[in-house]
């Protein structure tokens, strides 16, 4: 008796998805991998934290003062 194929859920669409030999890993289709992609770039996911005031910032980079 072989056990039963891997599956996640989909991160996009929620259908099931092989985990093994699955080029589009964790995904369930290529469709789904780059509408996640499309969702990054329009900056629909974020990252959590808080803003930072621009002031603030140029003091905690150092620019070279030469160019």
């Amino acid at each position: 008796m072989s056990t039963p194929p891997k599956t996640v859920p989909c991160p996009v669409c929620r259908k099931p998805a092989p985990w093994s030999d699955n080029p589009q890993r964790p995904f369930c289709s290529e469709r789904c991998r780059l509408l996640d992609l499309g969702a990054w770039a329009d900056e629909n996911y974020r990252v959590a934290g808080s803003k930072v005031d621009p002031e603030m910032l140029e003091n905690l980079i150092p620019f070279p003062k030469n160019h």
